[in-house]
């Protein structure tokens, strides 16, 4: 079997020590883990701010874009 493609990179993160715990404290609350819950605080900024690069083939409703059909 082929192994999958990811486009996620890796880095490192310097946070001081009481963010780090309010993180993992709200990462727990919301049953994810540390890392997804640092993924999803930045996508849902980067989409309220209107800075998310839109996913190909949809529209914001989640619809396909005509071109694509």
């Amino acid at each position: 079997m082929a192994a999958k493609e990811s486009n996620t990179k890796s880095f490192v993160l310097r946070i001081d020590a009481e963010t780090m715990d309010a993180i993992e404290k709200w990462a727990a609350d919301e049953f994810r883990s540390t890392n997804g819950q640092l993924q999803w605080i930045i996508a849902e900024a980067l989409r309220r701010s209107g800075r998310k690069p839109k996913a190909k083939g949809k529209t914001n409703k989640g619809e396909v874009n005509d071109e694509l059909r």
